[in-house]
Order: C-alpha cells, then sequence, then structure tokens
C-alpha cells in the first residue's frame, strides 16, 4: 500500500515531504477535502481527473481540511491510496430518491456486492441527511459484521449546504460509500471526544427525533440556560461550548451530541443526531488539555492492532465544534494524533459536521459530534 498527500492552493499542486512514490496513473483511490466555495469557484473535479486519471475519486466539502499536521480553510487537500491487494467498490445514493435517511442508508450498503466486503467509508451530505437515521439504515444491513467509518461534509461555520461526490461534480444530497474488497487490509478505529462533564444524570423525558422539549419532566431548555449561567446570552453560538453527554437506551457507553439552534418560542434545543426519550444526559463543557488529550487516545485507540507496524494512512474526521473551540490551537490535536503514531504515518481528513465510527470495537457504526475520530490503513504484505 503507497499514500500519497497533495495539496492545491493558488493554482498550484504541492506534494507532501513525506508522500510515497506514487504518480497518477498508479492512484486507485482519491479523497479530496475541500472548503466549499473552492469547490463552487473551481472546477476541483476537472483538475483531480487530470491528476488522477484512473482513480476513484470522492470529494467531500469541509469545516476545514487535514494536510497531515496543518489545517486550512483554503483551497483543498488530497489523499492518494494505491493498494496491493486490495479489492475497491464505489458506490453511491442520493437523498431525495428516498423517503429518509434511513432508507438511503440501507440502499447504500445493498448496492455493494458483499461476497468479501470487509470495510466500507461514508461520506455524507451533512446538511439534509439525518445522520443517526443514516447510521441506523446502515446498521440494519451490515448486521454488525461489516466495519463503517466515515463523516457528514461540513460547510465552514455556516451551517447552509454541503457538497458530495463520486467520480463527478459534487452536488448536494449526496452519500457516498467506498467498499474494500480482500483479507489483506487492516483498518483499524477510535473515537474519543474530551469534554468534560458536569451536573447531574438526568433522563430525556419529551422529545421527536433530534429535538429536545424536556429533561425530567421540565423543560430542556430553561434547565440548560440555567447551567450555561453568563454564557446563555450568547446562544447558538456558545451551545458548541456545552455539548450534551448521551448514553441511548441499550447502551452502556455515552455519545456526544451538538446542539445546532435552539428556540426560545418552542422551548427547545435542536441537536445534530436524535435524542431519543429514556435517554440519559449529562451536560459537557470543553476542556482545552482534554480535547488534544482525547486526540491522542483516539489515535492510541486506533493503532492498538497494528503492532510494530505503522499504518500507511490515518484518515481524521474532527468535529466543527472542536475547531470552533480550540480556535489558534486547532493543530494541537492533530499534532498529537502525529506523535502517537511517532510521525510515521501520513495523516488526511477533514472537519465535519459529524463523525461514523462504532463506539466500541465489533459493533455497529454511530453517529457522534464533538470528536475526533480515527480510521487507519495498513495493508499486510
Amino acid at each position: 500500500m503507497k499514500t500519497a498527500l497533495y495539496q492545491y492552493q493558488n493554482g498550484q499542486w504541492e506534494t507532501h515531504a513525506q508522500s510515497m512514490s506514487l504518480d497518477g496513473p498508479s492512484t486507485q483511490l482519491a479523497l479530496c477535502f475541500s472548503a466549499k466555495d473552492e469547490l463552487l469557484n473551481t472546477d476541483v473535479y476537472g483538475l483531480m481527473k487530470e491528476k488522477f486519471p484512473e482513480a476513484i475519486i470522492a470529494i467531500c466539502s469541509t469545516a476545514g481540511e487535514i494536510y497531515h499536521t496543518s489545517v486550512s480553510d483554503e483551497g483543498f487537500s488530497v489523499a492518494a491510496l494505491q493498494f496491493d491487494k486490495t479489492r475497491l467498490q464505489p458506490q453511491k445514493v442520493d437523498i431525495k430518491d428516498y423517503p429518509d435517511s434511513f432508507a438511503a442508508g440501507k440502499a447504500l450498503i445493498n448496492k455493494f456486492d458483499h461476497a468479501g466486503l470487509a470495510y466500507v467509508l461514508v461520506l455524507s451530505d451533512g446538511r439534509y441527511v439525518n445522520g443517526s437515521e443514516l447510521v441506523r439504515g446502515i446498521n440494519s444491513v451490515t448486521e454488525q459484521k461489516i466495519l463503517v467509518t466515515g463523516g457528514l461534509a461540513g460547510d465552514g461555520g455556516r451551517f447552509e449546504s454541503t457538497l458530495v461526490g463520486l467520480n463527478s461534480k459534487p452536488q448536494e444530497g449526496l452519500i457516498v460509500g467506498i467498499g474494500f474488497y480482500g483479507n489483506s487490509l487492516r483498518v483499524e478505529h477510535g473515537s474519543k471526544g474530551g469534554w468534560e462533564t458536569f451536573g447531574l444524570e438526568r433522563v430525556v423525558t419529551r422529545s421527536k427525533d433530534n429535538v429536545l422539549f424536556e429533561i425530567d419532566d421540565k423543560n430542556a431548555l430553561e434547565l440548560y440556560k440555567r447551567y450555561l449561567g453568563p454564557d446563555a446570552d450568547a446562544l447558538p453560538g456558545s451551545a458548541l461550548l456545552y455539548p450534551l453527554s448521551v448514553t441511548l437506551p441499550g447502551n452502556s457507553e455515552p455519545i456526544v451530541r451538538t446542539i445546532l439552534s435552539v428556540d426560545d418560542q418552542a422551548g427547545s434545543m435542536t441537536f445534530a443526531g436524535d435524542i431519543p426519550v429514556g435517554a440519559k444526559v449529562r451536560f459537557m463543557r470543553a476542556n482545552f488539555d482534554k480535547l488534544t488529550s482525547a486526540a491522542s487516545d483516539a489515535a492510541t485507540q486506533s493503532s492498538s492492532l497494528n503492532g510494530q507496524t505503522p499504518a500507511a494512512f490515518s484518515l481524521l474526521i474532527s468535529c466543527v465544534g472542536r475547531k470552533m473551540v480550540l480556535g489558534s490551537r486547532t493543530e494541537d490535536e492533530v499534532d498529537a494524533v502525529d506523535e502517537v503514531f511517532k510521525h510515521n504515518t501520513l495523516l488526511s481528513g477533514f472537519y465535519s459536521y459529524g463523525e461514523i465510527s462504532p463506539l466500541i470495537k465489533g459493533e455497529g457504526c454511530q453517529l457522534h459530534n464533538q470528536t475526533m475520530t480515527i480510521t487507519t490503513f495498513h495493508e499486510a504484505e
């Protein structure tokens, strides 16, 4: 397996110094992460097709591009991959062709030939797709037998629209899957948040999909504002500093949910993922050191089964909320991952509107918010 990283800025391609020797025609998969404005104003797919003529080309708009240990909001970055023994199969669905995100997720996985399918990378629209329902649809088909990781496309901090493409110009509403076949490829994953919980554990008593109305039979928004104190005046922006820890019914491990908006009239909060009745919740707050430490933990988790052999490539998908909180220290969490991998693994990825990964190894995938989610790739010789 060979990996090369490229960045396109100011009309020029740049190759990362640690890239392996990999020419364009030999690239089998090219993952492109780009600011949405760049995708709207530049023929990114045309440039990609010219540089990687034989590759499967997947394009995703972002809230920031990870180019090894640097984070950028301009231009676009590309991870080019070549495999020796692994076969790839791309598939896509358009959310508008299905009644809901559950059906779209189910349809996407059903499009793959399941014989020998070991792993699926999913890049999804982050505006029109309900990530929680998407992964439920995926899991209804995989039955926890196929590893799935990935993320929802971003649009900076605007949350207006996102773009995803597969072997064509990117568009709204698309969900892309790349299937990896064979038993030579080792894919590991890790996902950690690092947020600090505070306050009592409470129970969701009234909600609908991703809209929360009541906790412990009390108005959820009023309770939330009371915990935020003076920061409540800065809602909804300040909500990124105070996500919610959610333990779903039937699960023992909590996940993190980001608050997208609040409705003062309805007394409700809308989250980037479902908040079912019966879920146990706790409030959370940002801790810079813990966020960076969590990125290290996710890297350790994703490399735990690779032994002494470094992964050839690591895909990093981190939440836009983390980027907004970390600000000028955003690259600290990427540097922390690089340290764990002892500077031997090429890193690429993006800041997202949701991360997809199993919470526990061997289980089905889940939608996460406010995490650093890492997928490592190593092909046996």
